[in-house]
């Protein structure tokens, strides 16, 4: 069985940014669970987030947060779910 884990992609320049991180979440979208992106469209601000629930071993997660936080302006922090 692959763990469950949470991914936040906090995305300080988003316009800049979003067509690398998209090129990078559509190469490991096999893994991707859930996808949940978010900002503030009031004043549609520079800065987003995604969230992702991922189904995959650590070593994927890894590489997949590897590659995003090579970004300039990217920042990922992940948590493993462990139901057991």
């Amino acid at each position: 069985m692959t763990d469950s884990t949470i991914m936040a992609i906090l995305i300080d320049k988003r316009t800049d940014a979003a067509p690398k991180v998209q090129k990078i979440l559509t190469e490991h979208g096999c893994i991707i669970k859930t996808r949940l992106g978010m900002h503030e469209s009031a004043n549609c601000a520079d800065q987003g987030m995604i969230i992702l629930d991922l189904t995959a071993n650590n070593s994927e997660v890894e590489a997949l947060k590897a590659e995003l936080s090579s970004l300039a302006g990217v920042k990922v922090k992940s948590m493993l779910l462990d139901f057991e």
